[in-house]
């Protein structure tokens, strides 16, 4: 819910919080922020914190040279780890230009308007999020390596799992954070973990996927580990998906998962760009078991896309996605592309193997977003140009 400022005063003063860090992201999802003592709150509210636009990645074109910080109240929370006195509290933020307007690059503000489209076509959305990483060892002078945390595969146990109680320490902490992970075990990688959220609406589920990432990276380094969240961290073993369920209903409570699915998938190529943002995204598809084609099934094998129907609730996984990309973009991508396919009540083939291959590279990604006019209707062009770079 939104806090009144003389609520968020009320709760700074009760905790005894000194630092309020307002949190933004680049356009490429990485978070960023500046800290503010409370005094300055109610500026931040009334005005905005003003920032260098121009020094922060993928707005080096700016037509602004201030941006402006607005924060979004509902999203308060401790940072657990800070200490108990003079706690550290952080909020997410808007990005606004000096005219007031919501700032056209802004990834969180492009999936707030894409909620609101959904909204005015009576769908609601839901998502929830299965991210993996590798935990890997610091030499003796602090610096990462690729010397993984231990040698165990998928769902093992201690004492082979060693990342057992690194994982425990992130998922209490996220909760203590008011996120709720649903599980969380040993991936099949050496040092490769996943933890995985309750589905939730697109906005919040992309804050917390941020927060996620800042938790996981905080309590590695905590432990004198590093997290590696990267699509291919160790060649020849398996990569990092970002996968991403998905639930649709219409305002008459009726599932329509599978138009949104087929609506994605016909789409999919030509969102390849920014659900996988890197050239190092292109060396996953294809391995071990991430998808590099265009097909689904409910056997959930090596598909793009997994529909399953359980307990009379239908769920679409897409597994292509991989956690450099960001949140906020790729829900608004996959809400666009979903209210296209209830739109036209497109159905899915008849269950495939095969299928058009997902773009090779990312070149080849860039050529397919460049050629697109699904993608010029909801994205600026400038942010096109950014992720054509």
């Amino acid at each position: 819910m939104n806090y009144e400022l003389e609520e968020v005063m009320k709760y700074i003063e009760e905790e005894d919080a000194k630092f309020i860090r307002l949190a933004f992201r680049d356009a490429y999802g990485i978070q960023k922020n500046v800290s503010v003592m409370p005094g300055e709150l109610s500026k931040a509210f009334s005005e905005g914190i003003a920032i260098n636009a121009r020094v922060i990645r993928g707005f080096e074109n700016c037509p602004y040279g201030l941006l402006y910080l607005k924060p979004d109240s509902s999203t308060l929370t401790v940072l657990p780890w800070r200490p108990d006195r003079g706690k550290v509290l952080r909020m997410f933020c808007d990005l606004y230009t000096p005219e007031g307007e919501p700032y056209i690059l802004d990834t969180r503000t492009i999936l707030k308007k894409a909620i609101e489209d959904a909204d005015k076509a009576g769908i609601e959305f839901r998502f929830g999020s299965e991210t993996e990483f590798y935990i890997f060892k610091k030499d003796e002078n602090g610096n990462p390596t690729k010397e993984p945390y231990d040698e165990a595969g998928y769902l093992d146990i201690a004492p082979l799992d060693r990342c057992e109680n690194i994982r425990r320490e992130i998922s209490l902490t996220i909760e203590r954070m008011g996120l709720t992970p649903e599980r969380s075990h040993h991936e099949r990688g050496p040092g490769q973990n996943e933890i995985d959220f309750h589905f939730g609406n697109p906005l919040n589920a992309a804050d917390h996927e941020i927060t996620f990432k800042m938790v996981v990276s905080t309590i590695a380094d905590r432990n004198g580990l590093v997290a590696d969240f990267s699509p291919m961290p160790l060649s020849g073993k398996p990569g990092n998906g970002y996968h991403i369920n998905i639930y649709a209903k219409n305002s008459e409570g009726e599932d329509v998962v599978r138009y949104a699915a087929a609506g994605i998938m016909q789409r999919i190529r030509e969102m390849t760009l920014f659900l996988n943002p890197t050239d190092e995204s292109y060396i996953r598809f294809g391995n071990s078991s991430a998808p590099d084609r265009v097909s689904w099934s409910s056997d959930g094998d090596a598909e793009l896309m997994y529909v399953e129907e359980y307990m009379g609730r239908v769920r679409a996984e897409l597994r292509s996605p991989d956690a450099s990309s960001n949140p906020y973009l790729i829900y608004a991508l996959l809400i666009y592309a979903g209210l296209e396919g209830i739109a036209n009540k497109q159905t899915l083939p008849e269950i495939m193997k095969e299928g058009a291959m997902l773009p090779a590279s990312k070149k080849e990604a860039i050529k397919f977003a460049n050629e697109s006019d699904f993608i010029r209707k909801y994205l600026p062009e400038d942010l096109i140009k950014v992720y054509s770079m």
